[in-house]
């Protein structure tokens, strides 16, 4: 949409406020609402606000800030009233003197799509987004309390949550968004809805539209709906598996009815750049502290830094589709992720492999699961960060983070990780309370 597209639509819709919304560094959705009066004079001049009070942005005394509005992300809430109506737009951050803030996510995301156009690319991504459902206490308050016991693909009455997936699902295509499936997952309350890949950073907006919506249906049907990446001991936790491919025009690059499993030698490339550096950038794609519990042995998570078109041990698969659906899978995201932040740091990441043609070594097609540790090490099988500590050193040392991210970005970034690693150790938690108060 134009901005023109927008004002008519506004006025067709009887829509009353605009809530303009960014992300701060961590991917926390920052809004605030405008009159309707005032979007024109929004288009034309942006709308300002207070910088020093957003997570990783400036210091307070440098905190003037503008929103830059992008009429193509225009759309209506369609759970508010339709008389007097509210809709969103998603917008970019620039400085008062009308240069881009290197600190905005969505920034380092577009100077990354730069990257691929100079070397004649484009990126589509589909990220798979799964997040449980609980119920509210008596105040409304989020507990972990269970809505079903359901598992994989089950239905009623074992999945007691669809109608909520379904009103979910309706809000989402109401919106745009093309859904390609959606079922119950593998743990009890757990949930998983599929919409249609696109181009990355149209992607990205529809990931934050996404974690909106399913919070806001939710919280309306009398349930919470979080993305915590494991919420619930001893059941799988909640990934963002990131399908990704590159395209030169309207051809997949990635596919070669010559190749190896049709792959081409680019794709080899992209899934050797994405070996080298995903520990390196696993503070991002992986994020919390709780990211950790996700990543361990028995619960379908990868945990090793395999490539196959096979196995789903793997850290990267290759899922059987050929021709222009051939993609790449990255398995270990989550969705507490910032997806601005972290689909750069993929796409830079591929096009870092194809530059310097970094072999990714041979499939792995057994489970890695089943292989012993003397095993894994004699095929030199490496692991990711065991947990956010390890990553943020990882990350403290990268070179190629620092580039892609930019200085603003990585550092903040690397302060309020270490900020909340400090929180954590600092902490005395349930299980030690459990495990020691009546035996020491």
């Amino acid at each position: 949409m134009t901005k023109e597209d927008v004002l008519e639509a506004v006025k067709e819709r009887d829509v009353k406020f605009i809530r303009t919304q960014f992300t701060d560094t961590l991917g926390i959705i920052k809004s605030w609402a405008i009159p309707v009066e005032q979007l024109e004079e929004a288009f034309e001049s942006g709308v300002m606000f207070d910088g020093s009070s957003i997570q990783g942005f400036t210091k307070i005394e440098e905190s003037d800030m503008k929103l830059v509005l992008d009429p193509s992300t225009f759309r209506i809430l369609p759970w508010r009233p339709t008389t007097g109506a509210v809709a969103r737009i998603l917008g970019d951050v620039y400085l008062p003197n009308g240069q881009p803030f290197e600190g905005d996510p969505r920034y380092v995301l577009k100077s990354a799509i730069e990257e691929a156009k100079k070397m004649g690319y484009s990126m589509n991504v589909g990220p798979e987004l799964e997040f449980f459902l609980f119920k509210l206490d008596a105040n409304g308050n989020p507990t972990t309390e269970l809505t079903d016991h359901g598992g994989y693909f089950d239905f009623s009455p074992l999945d007691r949550a669809q109608d909520v997936r379904r009103d979910i699902d309706y809000t989402l295509e109401s919106m745009g968004f093309q859904i390609e499936a959606s079922h119950h997952e593998v743990a009890p309350s757990q949930h998983e809805i599929d919409f249609r890949f696109g181009d990355v950073l149209s992607t990205a907006d529809n990931v934050i539209t996404f974690k909106y919506v399913v919070k806001s249906i939710a919280y309306h049907k009398g349930y919470y709906a979080t993305f915590m990446p494991k919420p619930l001991f001893g059941v799988n936790g909640s990934g963002m598996h990131t399908n990704q491919s590159l395209f030169k025009g309207d051809n997949n690059v990635f596919y070669d009815p010559e190749g190896e499993d049709q792959l081409s030698q680019e794709a080899m490339y992209y899934i050797g750049g994405l070996l080298k550096h995903i520990k390196e950038f696993a503070a991002v794609t992986n994020p919390v502290v709780n990211s950790y519990k996700r990543i361990v042995p028995g619960y379908e998570a990868p945990v090793y830094l395999t490539w196959s078109a096979k196995n789903r041990s793997s850290l990267i698969r290759i899922p059987a589709t050929r021709g222009n659906g051939t993609r790449v899978e990255l398995r270990c995201p989550d969705p507490s992720c910032n997806p601005y932040l972290a689909f750069a740091l993929m796409l830079r990441a591929g096009l870092d492999g194809i530059k310097n043609k970094i072999d990714p070594g041979e499939p792995t097609n057994t489970n890695i699961f089943h292989l012993t540790e003397k095993e894994r090490e004699e095929k030199g099988i490496r692991s990711l960060p065991a947990d956010l500590k390890g990553a943020i050193d990882e990350m403290k040392g990268s070179k190629f983070v620092k580039e892609v991210l930019g200085e603003h970005v990585f550092s903040h970034y690397l302060c309020a990780k270490e900020m909340e690693w400090d929180e954590y150790k600092a902490n005395v938690h349930p299980w030690e309370l459990e495990k020691y108060l009546h035996m020491l």
